[in-house]
Order: C-alpha cells, then sequence, then structure tokens
C-alpha cells in the first residue's frame, strides 16, 4: 500500500516489512492498526545532537559527533561465538579505537577516508580513548544520529530502529487525528493542538517542543481521566439501590469473637449511612495489610441480609476467594446467613447447583472469583457487591457485577484495598469511590522486624531460614524475576529455586511458584505451602496478595533495590499473621545513596501509609503505582502522582465543562466523549 492511502484504521500489516510474524510481536504490544502504533509513546529520549571534537567529549556518558574512518576495519576470531572488529577514528583533535562485537558486518559498512555519526559512550584517558558497537550512519543519510532520539518500550522480534521507521510512516496519518480538547480548554491551559502534540512526541526537534508535548498529551489523559470518573459518578448518583433501612448492628457486633479497633467501627458507620440510603453505595476501604477490613465487609454482608438482600463477594483469586469463605464463616457464625463458593475449579455439577442456589436466593453470601462474572450467574436479589484487592479489577469488572442487580436496581458497592495510598492522592484517583480508611492494627498483631543486609551476609541468613525451619516456622523468598534469561543480575526463581533444591537445603521442601505457571499448579503450590507442606516458597510477586499462613515467619527479599517501598510493604504483610515473632530480610548490594535511604524506610516503619507517602517522595513521577493503575484506566504518560498542579488543573477545567455540557452530548464534545469511553474501555451507557 502506498503511504497515501495509509489511514488510521489502516492494520500494521501495510507497513515496511512487517509480516505474519511481526504483526504478532506488535499485536503482542496492543498495537493492532496505524492509530494505535501513533499513540504508542516512546518511554524515554536520548540525547544525539551532535557534538564536535573527539578530544573534548565527555567519558563515560552517550553522546554523538562525526569522525572520519582512518583505516579499513578488520576483524578477528578470538573463539567459536566470539569475533572482534576493530578499527580508528579520527577527527582534528584526536582519534577512538573503535570495537564491535560479532558484527562482522561493519568491515564492508565502513569506508576508509569517509565522514560518518558515531553515537555511544567514550572511555579511556587523555589521547587513548575508545568506543565499544556504537551506532553509526553515513554524514548525509543520518536518520538515527543528529538529534533527539526517542526509545520505545519492545517485546522479541522488534528493534527501536524498526519501531522508528514505522513510526515515521505512520506520521502520513498526522493531519487526520481529531483535535479531542476544546478550544477553549487549550487556550485557558496553553496547550498546543493534538496532531501537532502526537508529532513532537514521536520526532521532538527540540527538548522545548518535546516538553510542550508531553505536557499537553498528559493533560489530556488526565482531563478524560476526570471527565469519566465525574460521568460515572453522576450516572451513579441518578441510579437506585435497595435502602438497608434495617441496621440492627448491635445484634452482629455482640456475636463477634473480638471488639473492633475505633478505625473498624468508624468504617462500619461511614459505610452503614451509606446503605441507608437509595442510591447505590461506592465505597473505598482502605486498611494497611492485617488491619480487619474483611470484619467491615462482614457487617455490610449483615445489614444486606437484614434486609432481604444478597451479597456476592469477588476476590482476585481461587485461594483468596476459599480464605474469605473460611474468615466469614467464623465471622458470620450464629446469624443463620448461607455461604456459598463459586470458583473456575469446580465441576460443572458443583457450578451448577451454586447458579441455581444463587438465583433462586438459597444463598446469602457468595464467595467467589471472576466466575462470579460468567453468563449464568444471576441473583434473586443481589443488594451488595464486595471487591478485594481493587487494582485487580477494573471499572468495567465492577460494572459488570454491579449489573447483575435486579430489575431498575443496582447493587451497593464496597471495595477492599490493601495498598496504602496518600489520602490526598486516593480521593483524586479514585474520583468515583468514596474513601474510608482503616489506620488502625488490631491488638495483638506484633510488628515484623526488618533487616537491610548485603551479600556479604547470605551464609549467616541460610542458617537463619534453617533455625526458623527446625522451629516449625514457614519462609518466604521472592525474587525479581522469573527465569534465567535475565542480564540484570536479578535473582531469578526458577533458576535460584533450583540452586535452594539441590544445593543449600536439598534436606528441606523447597517450593517454586510464579505468574508464568499455569494456575492450577499455582494453586497447588500455594495450598500445599499453606498446609504445612512446604519449607520455603521461592516466588516472584505472586504472592504478594496471598493467602494467610499465619506459621510463615520470614519473608526474605532478593534484590530489593528493585521493587518499590509499598510493593515491599504487601510483600512484608504476608508473615507476621501468627502468634510468632515474624522478620523481613532486604537484600540488596546497591550503595546509591537513594536507594539505601528508601530501603531503610522499610527498617525505621511497619505503618504503610508512612511508606506510601515516603514512597511518592523518593520515587517521583512515574514509577509509585508500578505496573498497576489500581483498577483505573492504564494513563500512557501522566503519573498521577507526580503531576499534581497539572492533575488540578484537568479537574478544574473537567468540572467547569460539565457544568456545561453535563453529559458531553453537544456536537462539538462527540471527539471528547469517544476519546473519555475509549480509555475507560466502557459503552456509553455506563456514563449516561
Amino acid at each position: 500500500m502506498s503511504m497515501e492511502g495509509l489511514t488510521l484504521h489502516t492494520p500494521l500489516s501495510a507497513l515496511t516489512g512487517v509480516g505474519p510474524a511481526r504483526e504478532k510481536a506488535l499485536d503482542k504490544l496492543g498495537l493492532r492498526t496505524v492509530g494505535d502504533l501513533l499513540s504508542y509513546f516512546p518511554r524515554e529520549y536520548e540525547d544525539r545532537t551532535v557534538r564536535e571534537g573527539i578530544a573534548l567529549l565527555p567519558l563515560e556518558e552517550p553522546v554523538c559527533f562525526p569522525a572520519l574512518v582512518a583505516e579499513p576495519f578488520r576483524t578477528s576470531y578470538i573463539r567459536k561465538g566470539m569475533e572482534l572488529t576493530k578499527g580508528r577514528l579520527v577527527d582534528g583533535t584526536g582519534q577512538v579505537a573503535v570495537t564491535f562485537f560479532n558484527q562482522s558486518y561493519v568491515a564492508k559498512a565502513l569506508h576508509p577516508g569517509e565522514t560518518y555519526y558515531f553515537y555511544g559512550k567514550l572511555s579511556g584517558a587523555g589521547l587513548h580513548r575508545q568506543m565499544t558497537n556504537p551506532v553509526f550512519e553515513r554524514e548525509g543519510h543520518q536518520v538515527h544520529t543528529g538529534g533527539i532520539a526517542p526509545v520505545y518500550p519492545l517485546t522479541a522480534g522488534v528493534t527501536n530502529r524498526l519501531m522508528i521507521g514505522w513510526q515515521r510512516e505512520a506520521a502520513t496519518c498526522l493531519p487526520q487525528i481529531q483535535e479531542t480538547l476544546p478550544e477553549k480548554v487549550r487556550r485557558a491551559c496553553g496547550l498546543i493542538p493534538g496532531p501537532k502534540a502526537y508529532e513532537a512526541i514521536h520526532f521532538p526537534s527540540s527538548w522545548e517542543e518535546l516538553s510542550k508535548a508531553q505536557r499537553r498529551l498528559m493533560f489530556e489523559e488526565l482531563f478524560c481521566l476526570n471527565l469519566g470518573l465525574r460521568l460515572i459518578r453522576g450516572h451513579r448518583s441518578r441510579q437506585k439501590a435497595v435502602p438497608f433501612v434495617r441496621q440492627n448492628l448491635a445484634a452482629f457486633l455482640e456475636k463477634l469473637p473480638f471488639p473492633l479497633t475505633g478505625a473498624q467501627r468508624r468504617s462500619v458507620e461511614e459505610a452503614a449511612g451509606d446503605l441507608q440510603r437509595p442510591t447505590p453505595m461506592n465505597r473505598l476501604l482502605q486498611g494497611d495489610v492485617g488491619s480487619g477490613k474483611t470484619v467491615v465487609a462482614a457487617a455490610c454482608a449483615f445489614l444486606a441480609w437484614e434486609n432481604g438482600c444478597q451479597t456476592a463477594l469477588m476476590a482476585p483469586t481461587e485461594l483468596l476467594a476459599r480464605q474469605h469463605l473460611r474468615t466469614m464463616e467464623t465471622l458470620l457464625e450464629g446469624t443463620n446467613i448461607r455461604l456459598g463458593l463459586l470458583t473456575g475449579s469446580m465441576t460443572p455439577a458443583q457450578k451448577r447447583r451454586t447458579w441455581e442456589a444463587a438465583a433462586s436466593g438459597e444463598v446469602d453470601l457468595l464467595i467467589g472469583t471472576h466466575a462470579l462474572l460468567s453468563e449464568p450467574v444471576s441473583f434473586s436479589n443481589l443488594g451488595l457487591v464486595i471487591t478485594d484487592e481493587q487494582h485487580r479489577f477494573g471499572v468495567g469488572q465492577r460494572a459488570a457485577l454491579s449489573g447483575k442487580g435486579v430489575g431498575d436496581l443496582v447493587p451497593h458497592v464496597l471495595v477492599m484495598s490493601a495498598t496504602p495510598i496518600p489520602r490526598t492522592l486516593a480521593l483524586m484517583i479514585y474520583g468515583d469511590l468514596d474513601l474510608s480508611v482503616i489506620d488502625q492494627l488490631p491488638p495483638g498483631r506484633t510488628p515484623v522486624e526488618t533487616f537491610l543486609i548485603g551479600e556479604d551476609k547470605r551464609q549467616r541468613l541460610y542458617g537463619f531460614v534453617r533455625k526458623q525451619v527446625a522451629q516449625g516456622r514457614q519462609v518466604y523468598i521472592v525474587c525479581p524475576a522469573v527465569s534465567e534469561e535475565d542480564t540484570k543480575g536479578r535473582k531469578a526463581v526458577e533458576q535460584y529455586g533450583r540452586q535452594l533444591r539441590e544445593e543449600v537445603f536439598p534436606d528441606l521442601s523447597v517450593a517454586i511458584v510464579h505468574g508464568q505457571q499455569k494456575a492450577r499448579e499455582k494453586q497447588s503450590v500455594m495450598e500445599a505451602f499453606a498446609a504445612g507442606q512446604v519449607d520455603v516458597l521461592v516466588s516472584t510477586t505472586v504472592i504478594e496478595v496471598g493467602v494467610d499462613v499465619p506459621n510463615a515467619t520470614l519473608m526474605i527479599v532478593e534484590n530489593a533495590d528493585r521493587f518499590g517501598l509499598s510493593q515491599l510493604h504487601q510483600l512484608r504483610g504476608r508473615v507476621g499473621r501468627g502468634q510468632h515473632h515474624s522478620y523481613c530480610i532486604l537484600i540488596s548490594d546497591n550503595h546509591s545513596e537513594t536507594t539505601r535511604k528508601r530501603l531503610k524506610t522499610m527498617t525505621a516503619t511497619n505503618d504503610g501509609f508512612v511508606i506510601a507517602e515516603e514512597d511518592l517522595k523518593l520515587r517521583g513521577p512515574g514509577d509509585f503505582f508500578g505496573a498497576r493503575q489500581h483498577g483505573l484506566p492504564q494513563l500512557k504518560l501522566a503519573s498521577l502522582e507526580g503531576d499534581l498542579r497539572l492533575l488540578h488543573q484537568a479537574q478544574d477545567q473537567a468540572k467547569t465543562l460539565l457544568e456545561e455540557d453535563p453529559g458531553l452530548v453537544r456536537p462539538d464534545h462527540q471527539a471528547l466523549r469517544s476519546r473519555v469511553e475509549k480509555l475507560f474501555q466502557v459503552s456509553g451507557d455506563t456514563m449516561n
């Protein structure tokens, strides 16, 4: 297809060099059309602007410079699989010896007497400058040197050079990109037009131009996020729910095996207040690991039952669903509430019986996994939906479960999250939910003792593992990578797990679990650990949201510097759940002052909210949530915590626009409305 014939909807197979294999690789990145490609932004940029004078260039930092090839490059074979191609470059100030590893083709590509542009790091001292594997282009043919170069997130089979080439082809469609922001909003916030921003984000001519493009596109994301959350909230305020007017909470509280903490009681009262109203509750219950959120959920389920309604509780994993069932059985004992379980691994006959019980009203509280969202599940009178670990369920999934209400009535919604978020930030990003915070641990929970150690203490650590196991306890060891193919020196679960099993602890029961295993395999390993049949569990962060194993007393995190503080805090929360003294050992040989300071926060406090605030300060934009956006749309550029000023601007403009056009129904707002719906991946009726 000629470049003139491309549209934003053209499949990527129309681009140069995109055959079936590359099309499949691009599909893995979520890229199917030219429009998808143009919306795929670089993750960083390299400064490849030209600097002159080899002798004057800085060492050990990437630089781009012109130089003459002084002699033919020659290849020598060192051993099988290793060949070196060497030559010399010169300019008016000095010279540099260049070595290419296993790239013998450069001997023919670099011609003596001709000038090329080189990009890479210089090393050496004085006149003896060296360079390894630089990028190069002939003078007059520069595409990847001589400016600001975008660096894209990639996958196997797709190089950055290919990606830049495809973006250049796709650039012919830039004029087809619709402007989504009203001109009044752009003017008020000093933003450049959309098509211009897309061009500059991929092909910036200056750092100033790039900054303007990033600001415009970040604002657009935050603006659309706020519009969507406000539309959803407005839609919910017009919805009707069963008001839970009968509220004999004393009958529930007197049956509990323990008294509530002040924070738990406050959260129960906030939820009960919402549940009395004829509009649906949408409340986020935020509490640190082990703060006792489940008892608040149980109180809400009790109120639903008291008012003749059913409750559905959805957990992210089957193991957690089963754990919730056991906990709820204890908390609701003596209330006559009938509990049920629905998970993917149940037999068809078991599932059918559960479906029938839910549809006929024979079950009052149905606990399950994503299976609760499946088509056959219906309820006779669903009045309350509870989801655990909010970041695993998007807005769309919550809406799907809420859609199982009866007639025009919508169930109340309670979302539980153990990921502490600074309150100011939580109020901004959970714009569609009210917020309750449990900031007190129940009495009797002892803080987990946390230590930061280096590689030199490893043998002593192995001795401590043996000591814990000898006392009948169990141990978690968490690694940042899955397989031995990792190139960054990170401990990998499979490789390290085998080493521990065969060489370090051959007499102990060592098991391995990670996200790439089949669900059933993962589950059987976790069940064996929970049952005490495994002494040491070597894992990725797949156990971050996991089952209670009160007998586990030691959490070891390898390469701890690779994790965010909030994530480390979640991992630490896997231990200290029983009456035994528990420990968390963070291993890191990273001597960066910032990293040490960050990790020392973990040894200084067990308060998840303090840790979240510190994480926010130290890690800066983009890292606080890692890959998880807590059920919100995935933002491509904006970071909710790093761009607070821009976020406030976006909120103000969204509020003003919806005051003028409450449903975004005006013809000149249709492109914006489509953008919002696409961001939330929901149909328009969720926002009407």
